[in-house]
């Protein structure tokens, strides 16, 4: 499996596992701990959580697992998100839906998922949405003393546009090590408007979420996701690919900006095509024309 090296001391595997939907898969801790034993088989390390998801409970369903088996810690990269505050039974303290970046709930928030995950550190700590109350002061305190403390080695932020990353990284001692934003040859957002440029100004991996673009790509009621599909299947055909997914995974893989797509699924097949992308080389004019399909004109 490639590696991105993301700081001095701290690399991801270019293929990141996401745990958004662990609650819905219904594992148990055994089904659990297979899916992981079979993802690091394949040489995906790194696991992206947030503590929102499952309703506050992935965190918890993966430490639960982890904890049958910690040999698997030592593994592994973790990469947790806060910030988002939602009204849940599990959180009978919350009465709104909002964005919280004090220092007090960053803090309050990451030592809650290590106490979920069961582990001593968390890898890399993640600002889950831009927060238009946000103290970038607060937010640098609390990841100084998070770092400080070792409960959480890096940091970086996730759906932060250029402007909103350049200001808290200037109130910060050291790097902001990736954003975290939705890349995909469906959605072109990040592409368009310059935030995957800056990434790569700044010399900061992405992790791409939504690489398949939420299914809208595999849907005959959607008229853009049909049209790609189309041309996806032509490249698939050129290239060997085994399904259209391959295709989008490399789409993304192909790109200079060294993409760390995060793969959602917690079907070992899925999983694995995702891996076999890695070996699909796309043309210059393969990757336009998904491009252009995406686009549905011509380039400028």
């Amino acid at each position: 499996m490639e590696r991105v090296q993301m700081a001095d001391d701290l690399s991801f595997s270019r293929i990141i596992q996401g745990l958004w939907r662990l609650a819905d898969w219904k594992y148990s801790d055994k089904e659990l701990i297979g899916l992981l034993e079979y993802g690091l088989e394949l040489g995906i390390t790194t696991f992206d959580h947030a503590d929102i998801y499952g309703d506050y409970t992935c965190e918890t369903l993966f430490g639960k697992a982890i904890q049958k088996k910690p040999e698997l810690r030592e593994k592994m990269e973790i990469v947790t998100k806060c910030g988002i505050v939602l009204e849940s039974p599990n959180r009978p303290e919350h009465k709104s839906h909002h964005y919280n970046t004090s220092k007090k709930h960053i803090i309050a928030s990451a030592e809650q998922s290590l106490k979920n995950l069961q582990t001593e550190y968390i890898d890399t700590l993640l600002i889950h949405r831009p927060d238009p109350f946000m103290d970038p002061a607060e937010v640098a305190e609390a990841f100084t003393e998070l770092k400080s403390s070792g409960k959480v080695r890096h940091f970086g932020v996730s759906n932060f546009k250029n402007h909103q990353f350049a200001t808290l990284q200037s109130f910060m001692d050291y790097k902001l090590i990736t954003n975290q934003i939705e890349l995909s040859a469906y959605h072109l957002e990040n592409f368009e408007d310059g935030t995957l440029n800056f990434c790569q100004e700044k010399r900061i991996a992405p992790m791409a979420w939504s690489p398949l673009a939420g299914g809208k790509v595999f849907s005959n009621e959607d008229e853009k996701g049909a049209r790609l599909r189309t041309t996806l299947a032509k490249v698939a055909e050129e290239i060997g690919a085994q399904d259209i997914d391959e295709v989008l995974f490399a789409w993304l893989l192909n790109h200079p900006g060294r993409i760390m797509p995060i793969v959602g699924s917690g079907k070992k097949e899925r999983i694995e095509r995702a891996v076999h992308a890695l070996r699909y080389q796309l043309s210059r004019d393969q990757w336009f024309e998904i491009l252009q399909s995406s686009m549905g004109h011509d380039i400028l």
